[in-house]
């Protein structure tokens, strides 16, 4: 019996797809599709994939031309496949020419010719085109930001609006249709926006962004506060809108998979988490200088408090906010570090902004720790380390563009489908609006 196999993602199965396979099936007896896994495919750049794996392979399955499908989850896996399943013709799409050469020493390779005019690309850009408008006051972050949107096909940036004053735009920005400092008009060109502006303009922002037909993507805290953060969730779902948290670590591949071996126990029970995100100033913020720059428990609170809240829960028992505030009418502190006791854990986070420690992440279990170096929140690298030294684990995983790519890819995922795909739950991000509450309203608070 000769075997074939193929490979691919398959996302939106269509013609061209059916075609290649059918191609496939007739160069031998038994055809073996490999259908990526989600984590390889963001890893080898192709982050726009709109179906889950499982949704692939049902479509698959539904055109009865497979006769065995198996899930590629890593780099090297095809010579390990053909090994394993005996495997006589590797066939690929034309497109490929020339890049698997390399397993002609395990297989016949065979590439075929593809369906002209049909791709899975076209087919998202057709389907899912959304004008999303940008608003904030951070110029290069805006910047990176806009760029990093160009990865994610079906997406445009309608306009931009920048809260500050400002003489001139990096040219990615000045060239976009709508350039203002009016955030109102950035609305009526766009179906969702972007926030990056200051969490005291959270609420109203959202607020009328919401009423007004528009989806919104915003840097957490969502709101100032837990009733405002209730209001704005309730007022998206009866609208139909997606109300989605941006904490581009939430959807870095190396922190979801972190996530998913503390969880499955691979250090035992979690006594213990710790995350620490700071930076030294060069020189003391005083007066007007001030009013442009954000306190450093708004900054960095969410990132610190995401892997307390996702690997522990929110109800915790107590907590203690320790702080040390420069600036009394804007509350600007210097260095603010967060104390939780649960039931059976505890945690711990510190953020500043001129108070320098060492920016990584330590989950402390009863066989291991994770141990993630600085900066933690911006992750490709992170260890399980055990007593013995000789039984530590290195985890590796490509992160592009910081997260934003990815972040956009499930917002834009959300809109089309009407579904949610919480990397970030309601339950998170209440709390993380909870705890900037009780820092403003000083609940649970010391001052140092």
């Amino acid at each position: 019996m000769k075997k074939v196999i193929t490979y691919g993602t398959f996302d939106l199965f269509h013609y061209g797809h059916r075609r290649l396979l059918e191609r496939a099936k007739k160069l031998g007896d038994y055809l073996i599709v490999g259908v990526t896994a989600e984590d390889f495919d963001k890893a080898r750049g192709k982050i726009n994939v709109q179906q889950t794996l499982m949704e692939r392979i049902e479509a698959l399955k539904a055109t009865g031309l497979a006769d065995e499908i198996i899930i590629e989850e890593y780099e090297g896996q095809k010579i390990d496949d053909i090994l394993r399943y005996g495997v006589d013709i590797f066939a690929i799409g034309s497109d490929w020419v020339g890049k698997f050469d390399y397993l002609k020493q395990y297989c016949e390779v065979v590439y075929l010719e593809r369906t002209e005019g049909v791709s899975s690309s076209e087919l998202r850009a057709e389907n899912s085109e959304m004008r999303l408008g940008i608003v904030g006051d951070e110029l290069p972050f805006l910047s990176k930001f806009e760029r990093e949107s160009r990865y994610v096909n079906g997406l445009s940036i309608s306009g931009f609006c920048y809260l500050r004053k400002h003489d001139s735009f990096p040219e990615n920005l000045s060239l976009l249709p709508v350039v203002t400092d009016d955030f109102k008009k950035v609305v009526e060109v766009s179906d969702a926006v972007f926030l990056n502006s200051t969490p005291q303009q959270h609420y109203q922002q959202i607020k009328y962004a919401l009423l007004h037909g528009c989806h919104v993507l915003c840097e957490p805290p969502i709101s100032m506060r837990c009733e405002e953060w209730d209001e704005l969730v309730k007022l998206a779902a009866d609208k139909g809108l997606v109300l989605m948290d941006a904490l581009r670590t939430a959807y870095a591949m190396a922190y979801r998979r972190l996530l998913l071996l503390a969880k499955s126990g691979v250090i035992g029970r979690i006594f213990s988490v710790d995350s620490s995100i700071t930076v030294q100033r060069d020189t003391e913020l005083k007066g007007d200088e001030l009013l442009n720059v954000r306190n450093s428990i708004s900054t960095w609170g969410a990132n610190s408090l995401l892997p307390v809240f996702q690997l522990l829960g929110t109800d915790y028992v107590s907590k203690r906010i320790i702080t040390h505030i420069d600036n009394e009418e804007l509350k600007y502190d210097t260095f603010t570090k967060i104390d939780f006791v649960y039931k059976d854990a505890v945690a711990s986070i510190k953020v500043g902004k001129g108070v320098k420690t060492e920016g990584d992440l330590v989950i402390s279990g009863t066989t291991g720790y994770i141990y993630v170096p600085a900066p933690w929140w911006k992750t490709e690298y992170f260890e399980v380390r055990r007593e013995d030294p000789a039984n530590n684990k290195r985890y590796f995983y490509q992160l592009d563009g910081e997260g934003i790519r990815y972040e956009l890819v499930s917002f834009v995922r959300s809109v089309q489908t009407g579904r949610s795909y919480p990397y970030i739950n309601n339950a998170v991000s209440k709390a993380m609006v909870g705890i900037i509450e009780d820092f403003y309203s000083e609940k649970d608070l010391v001052r140092i």
